[in-house]
């Protein structure tokens, strides 16, 4: 069968696993806020922020041609050609040894997922050149809230581009050695070809694909059930807010625990916010429904407080 291989780079983004759940592993409100959209991806694996600094390597094959450490061979390979000690490491990373503190220890370079049908395959995955480390991990490591879900969760990893250590690189020196060792390994060579959007625009089932990948169901609502608890403290009282979602972010039931001297108030957000999407239009609208209900300014200023914390926890 045919062996491909496809190298591109993304504007800023964040990308999930098909089973991730996007509350658990990011800052959906800070993304939001810097123009990061969120993807999720066909293939398994966890969560990824991804730049311009950041290439992506996808090999494509028949099943039966489909071959995970040759494929790892080759970018490890053509690293090493470079300069540096890659290794593959674990089911699906690549590492390379950093001197930190008068010891060696391994940082992640390069992340891979793989999905695999009945008569194809494809193994793809990221390459830290210099891509934006403090962006990376401002928006996947969110605040340790007690949120539980039956998604797969990040292993978190020590991570670091290749840049500082091939100070010449970028991403296309880096896609040459990759074309290179991957004409090398099949000993087949062919035209490189560029695609563009409007390449991309003209294959009707190549843009019903994105269609689907783009659809904000997918993207949120294959997120699994879970149970979001947040807790705070006001100065009209302290908040304990569980928040259980159904399958994609639709707010199926709430429960808040206060020892806040207005009850009622406490019932109105419940009521509210039962059945609101769990996001920040969704909380708007309901926080509205709260200040047109109890429109006295005390309960509106409450309803601004609990709205502002809630938005920026989630």
């Amino acid at each position: 069968g045919i062996n491909a291989e496809y190298m591109g780079r993304n504007r800023p983004c964040v990308v999930i696993g098909a089973n991730q759940n996007p509350w658990k592993e990011c800052r959906l409100q800070e993304m939001e806020e810097a123009g990061i959209e969120l993807v999720r991806r066909q293939s398994g694996g966890g969560a990824v922020y991804q730049d311009h600094g950041n290439s992506i390597f996808t090999f494509l094959s028949s099943r039966e041609a489909y071959d995970k450490n040759r494929n790892s061979k080759i970018i490890t390979d053509a690293l090493r050609e470079l300069g540096v000690d890659a290794q593959a490491s674990g089911r699906n990373d690549i590492v390379i040894d950093v001197l930190d503190g008068g010891r060696y220890h391994s940082s992640k370079v390069s992340g891979s997922a793989f999905k695999l049908a009945p008569d194809r395959a494809f193994h793809h995955g990221t390459l830290l050149v210099d891509a934006d480390l403090s962006a990376l991990g401002r928006i996947l490591n969110p605040n340790k809230l007690k949120l539980q879900s039956k998604g797969v969760a990040s292993v978190k990893a020590r991570v670091t581009n290749l840049k500082p250590h091939i100070p010449e690189l970028d991403h296309h020196l880096l896609n040459n050695y990759l074309i290179s060792h991957f004409f090398e390994t099949y000993n087949s060579y062919c035209e490189v070809e560029v695609l563009n959007a409007e390449k991309l625009e003209n294959e009707p089932s190549l843009m019903q694909y994105y269609n689907e990948l783009k659809d904000y169901e997918w993207r949120f609502g294959k997120t699994p059930e879970f149970t979001h608890n947040l807790e705070t403290r006001f100065d009209w009282g302290i908040v304990d807010v569980h928040v259980d979602c159904a399958r994609g972010n639709s707010i199926s039931d709430v429960t808040i625990y206060s020892d806040s001297l207005y009850p009622f108030f406490i019932s109105e957000v419940e009521s509210a916010l039962a059945g609101a999407t769990y996001d920040e239009a969704g909380v708007t609208e309901a926080m509205d429904k709260v200040r047109a209900s109890l429109s006295d300014e005390e309960f509106v200023g409450m309803a601004d407080d609990f709205q502002g914390w809630l938005v920026q926890s989630i």
